[in-house]
Parts: structure tokens; C-alpha cells; sequence
């Protein structure tokens, strides 16, 4: 047959060349849908309604390498669009990408097969096929490809696989630290960036940080930081560097190194807040192993911590807070950072900002228990007054807290004399109708604490936060229970308080509390004794019988067994009922 030349603009004309026997019209309609793919997303629709990629898969397969190659091209291309994708899942092609990853494979077939993974990458069930069909080992391999595209797509692939925790074990066998750590020293900033994400992906499991280390990977990452001109990279390098935190025998080796010192030194003279919370939060979450958080005493990291409480960014001061709550479970640092930093963390309770306002309360809260001396520094520093307006904010966190710090001041007789005068016992009353059981929890905790006071519990009676209080009696939370069961026991100290709450119910819930073996606790028993102790009337009533301690006064009276589930009348109450057969009720009135 002579030679036929055909010029066509139409893509559909293209497409159905796909089908034809000759490798020269393939690679041409191959290289011409390529070109045609790259223009955009509704270019790649049009071929993928015009059936291309059936016949583009099918061609993945063909012995001529030209052909193959301007075939996967135009797959590559195209995968980025999420309908492409979704067909190409449909049609399996992983294992057919897979296999042109294969040493002898032409780079640009490389570059192509491994962008076309690194679209389908996105997907869980695309992760699980490359794992189970062997994709992980020629991916690693090509981490160390002459080609940066192929070096790219590759590391972008596997960052997209190790977010799942099967695969991040699988490269760690596969040795996959070495090239990473190699790729950091790349000239090409995304590929540096990529294979930084990726390390911090894989050095959340303790394995790999210590092959990390082995690898002296902790020394590159350190020198990236010392690098003012790789800036770019230090927050990601943190990430990596914060995981390393966490592992007590990785941070040993930091230490050992210098490294830590280093770490500290740069996070000091860093003024970037990205890099300060980052940083700040690996901190925080390395400081709850006992071990580590002897160690980040010994490099003295408070001095970083309390100087970003002068941070101008709100995100900083978060973290710093945060920080700050961790450390102090050690002693040591308990006590410098208290003396340090509870004026800068009273100060911050004044700011507008709800979630600065949280955690600085709770970093007070941490320093002040159980911490007689940073107790004292609160109130020297002038936070009583800020702490109750605390009590008025937007978030539950900073007001259960604010209520926890009161209630640790409250151990010292001066401050909490200065809090009573601050009518604690008034703003608690909100608190107490709160829906958040832990403020509930530790209003219940602070009216028991401050309730001891003859004038306190007038206020609170007066305030109406009696009611809420025997609310929580009925509480589900076992420790909201037990503290408002503690809290009633306090309050009913005296005669007015005691009458009040049993008017109330309280004596009804309480004695239902006690037939339970579920939620009875020490405090319920002894709320009940104590309400009735100081309500001899009814106590007479209920029981039949006084305790030899119980010394009868004015205002006693004896109007006879009440029934269980009856209202217990009060003298007023009674005074108002029509005369009856009934027996006379006995009234003392010595007067």
C-alpha cells in the first residue's frame, strides 16, 4: 500500500488510530494525545469519553518501547484528573506500572510510570495494591535515579503510602532511610521537602528514629537548622527533630552530641512563630516520659519556654502554655518556671483571646498543685482579681481550671480571705448549673473547700447556689457526684444551710444515693449524717431516735413519724393545717 498521509485536528479521529497495527501511527497518536492532554482538565475528560485509556492501558503491554513509552506518557498526564483515576483504579493498572519501573526501563518511562503512581497514591486501595503487588521496593530504589523527576515522583509516592502504618514498616525493612537522607541534599527544594515529610511520617515509630540516628540522620537534619539558607526547610526538619524528642534513647544521643544544645540555641534566636509552636508542641508532647523530661531540664529549656510567653503571636503563647503544664510534673522545673512564669501567665489571663486565656490557666493550675510556694507567687503577682473573671470566660477548660487554681490559693488562710472577699461563693453559683462535668467537678470541689466559712456558705445560700449544687447530687460523672457529695456535707455545717438543703430534696437524693452499692462513696454517707445532725426535727422524724450527741434546742419539734417519699413540714407549714384527731405536735420554745 503507498504511503497515505493523514492530518487530523480531531481528537476522536486520533483515539480510534490507537487501534491500529503499525508502531508508527501508535507512537504518533500517542505523542499527539500527550500534547493534547497537557492543555487541561476538560482536555483529559474528552479523551477519557472517547474511550483513550482502555486503549492507552492496553498499550502498556506493547513489545515496541517507543510506543509503551508515549503510551504511559499520556497515562501520566492524564491520572491527575479524579474520573481518570477512578477508571484507571477500575482497570488495575498498578501491576502494569509496577513492572516498567524495572532497572532497564528508559527513564522517561521512569518518570512517568512513577508520576502515575504517585496520582493513584491518594487513594487506600490504590496504597494496598502497590504494597501487595512488590511496589514499594523498585519506588525505593528509584529514590536514587540520575533523573530528578523520577527522584520527585517517587519520594512524593512513597510520603503518599507511609501514612499508612503497614507500609511505614515495610520501608523500614527496605532500608528507605539512607536514600531519604541522601535526597536532602538535592538541589531541587520540592524533592528536599518531600523526603523531609516523609521522615516525619516514618519517625513517629521508635524503629526507624533509632535508624535515624544509626544513619547519623540526626546530624544532617541538625545542619539544615544551622543552614540560614535552607530556612525553608527548618519547619518541616523540626517535625522530624520533634518526633526524635519523644525517644528517650534518640534524645540521649541528641544530647550526648551536643545536639540539644544546638536545638535550643536556634529555637532562641528563631522569630519565626511557625517554627517557635512547632517546636514548642514537640516539646510538649516529649515531656510526658519522666526520663525525657529530666533531660530537657538538665539543657534548661524553660528559659525558651518563658521567653515565648512574651511571644506576639497568640499561637506561640498556646504552645508555651502548653509546654509549661508538661514540665512542671517535674519538680525542678515546677519551681523555675513558677517563679518565672506565673507573673507572665497571670498577665496573660487579661487577654481577649479565649484559647491563651485556657491554657495559661492551666499551666497555673499545674504550677500551683500541690505547690504551696507557686500558690503564694500567684497571689503576690496579683492574679486573684484576673482569676475571677476568669470564671466568667467562654471556654469550659478555662474555667474549671480558674476554679482549680482558687482552690489550690484557697489552702493559705491569706488568699483565701482575699478570694472570699472576692465572692467566690456568688461566682461559683454559675459554674455549678454548668453542663461541662468538669466544671461542674471542681465548683463542687471549690464549695467544699471555701464552704468551711460560716459567712461563705451564707453567700452561696443567698446566691441560690444551693440548688444547682444538689443538682449534681444526681450527677452520672462518679467524681462530680462524690465532690457535690462532699460539698453538701461542708455546707451543712450549720443549722440555716443544713434546713435549706433538705428543703431542697437533698436528704431524699442522698438517701437513694446510699441504698445504691454503685454510687454510694464515703462523702454521701457522711452528707446525710451531717444534714441531719443539724436538722434534729427531722432527723427525729426519719430515724425515730437521737444520737447522745445530739443536743436538743429551741426551735425543735417532734411532729411524729414522716413515711418515706412524704414532705417533711415545716413549723410554718404545719401552723397553717386545720386542727385534727390527730397527735399533738411538740414544739420546744424555752424562751
Amino acid at each position: 500500500f503507498d504511503p497515505l498521509l493523514i492530518e487530523s485536528k480531531t481528537p476522536a479521529t486520533v483515539v480510534l488510530m490507537l487501534s491500529s497495527p503499525e508502531n508508527e501511527v501508535l507512537a504518533k497518536a500517542c505523542d499527539a494525545l500527550y500534547k493534547f492532554a497537557s492543555k487541561g482538565d476538560e482536555n483529559k475528560l474528552t479523551l477519557l469519553s472517547l474511550g483513550a485509556l482502555e486503549h492507552l492501558y492496553k498499550l502498556l503491554s506493547h513489545e515496541d518501547p517507543i510506543v509503551r513509552r508515549n503510551a504511559l506518557m499520556v497515562l501520566g498526564i492524564m491520572a491527575s484528573n479524579h474520573d481518570v483515576k477512578k477508571l484507571l483504579r477500575e482497570l488495575d493498572v498498578t501491576n502494569s506500572l509496577i513492572s516498567q519501573l524495572a532497572p532497564e526501563e528508559d527513564v522517561v518511562i521512569h518518570e512517568f510510570a512513577t508520576l502515575c503512581l504517585a496520582h493513584m497514591a491518594v487513594e487506600y486501595t490504590t496504597k494496598v495494591k502497590i504494597f501487595e503487588q512488590g511496589g514499594l521496593e523498585p519506588l525505593i530504589r528509584l529514590l536514587g535515579s540520575p533523573d530528578p523527576d523520577v527522584k520527585k515522583n517517587s519520594v512524593e509516592c512513597i510520603y503518599l503510602l507511609v501514612q499508612d502504618f503497614q507500609n511505614r514498616a515495610a520501608v523500614r525493612e527496605l532500608n528507605v532511610i539512607p536514600p531519604l537522607l541522601g535526597l536532602l541534599e538535592s538541589e531541587y527544594p520540592v524533592i528536599q521537602l518531600l523526603a523531609l515529610q516523609t521522615l516525619e511520617v516514618i519517625s513517629k515509630d521508635r524503629e526507624t528514629r533509632i535508624i535515624l540516628g544509626e544513619n547519623k540522620g540526626l546530624d544532617c537534619l541538625l545542619n539544615i537548622l544551622e543552614n540560614n539558607e535552607l530556612s525553608d526547610l527548618h519547619i518541616e526538619t523540626l517535625a522530624v527533630l520533634g518526633n526524635c524528642l519523644e525517644d528517650v534513647h534518640t534524645l540521649q544521643l541528641i544530647q550526648l552530641t551536643g545536639g540539644l544544645k544546638k536545638l535550643l540555641s536556634f529555637l532562641d534566636v528563631s522569630t519565626v512563630p511557625d517554627i517557635q509552636k512547632n517546636a514548642t508542641k514537640a516539646i510538649t508532647k516529649a515531656a510526658y516520659d519522666a526520663e525525657i523530661r529530666k533531660i530537657l531540664h538538665w539543657e534548661e529549656v524553660e528559659k525558651f519556654l518563658l521567653s515565648l510567653l512574651e511571644s506576639t503571636n497568640d499561637e506561640v503563647k498556646v504552645a508555651a502554655s502548653q509546654a509549661i503544664s508538661a514540665m512542671c510534673e517535674h519538680i525542678d522545673s515546677k519551681s523555675v518556671l513558677g517563679l518565672q512564669g506565673i507573673p507572665q501567665l497571670v498577665k496573660l489571663l487579661s487577654t481577649d483571646n479565649e484559647e491563651v486565656k485556657e491554657a495559661a490557666v492551666t499551666a497555673l493550675t499545674n504550677l500551683t498543685t500541690a505547690s504551696p510556694r507557686n500558690a503564694s507567687v500567684v497571689a503576690e503577682a496579683e492574679g486573684i482579681e484576673p482569676l475571677m473573671n476568669t470564671l466568667n470566660a467562654q471556654r469550659d477548660g478555662a474555667v474549671a481550671n480558674a476554679i482549680a487554681v482558687l482552690t489550690n490559693l484557697s489552702l493559705q488562710e491569706p488568699s483565701r480571705v482575699s478570694i472570699q472577699s472576692h465572692g467566690i461563693m456568688s461566682a461559683l453559683a454559675g459554674p455549678l448549673r454548668s453542663t461541662n462535668s468538669q466544671v461542674q467537678s471542681k465548683a463542687a470541689f471549690a464549695v467544699a473547700a471555701f464552704g468551711c466559712d460560716a459567712d461563705a456558705r451564707t453567700e452561696l445560700r443567698n446566691a441560690g447556689g444551693l440548688g444547682p449544687l444538689i443538682e449534681l447530687l444526681r450527677s452520672k460523672n462518679e467524681e462530680v457526684r462524690r465532690n457535690a457529695c462532699w460539698a453538701v456535707m461542708v455546707c451543712a455545717s450549720d443549722e440555716l444551710t443544713a434546713v435549706e438543703l433538705c428543703s431542697l430534696g437533698a436528704l431524699d437524693i442522698l438517701e437513694e444515693i446510699n441504698l445504691s452499692t454503685k454510687h454510694k462513696n464515703k462523702f454521701s454517707e457522711a452528707a446525710l449524717e451531717k444534714l441531719l445532725d443539724n436538722n434534729l426535727s427531722q432527723k427525729y422524724s426519719r430515724m425515730g431516735y437521737l444520737s447522745s450527741s445530739n443536743i436538743i434546742t429551741n426551735g425543735f419539734y417532734d411532729c411524729g413519724q414522716v413515711k418515706h417519699g412524704k414532705k417533711f413540714l415545716s413549723l410554718e407549714e404545719l401552723s397553717k393545717q386545720e386542727l385534727t384527731d390527730r397527735r399533738a405536735i411538740i414544739f420546744i420554745n424555752a424562751k
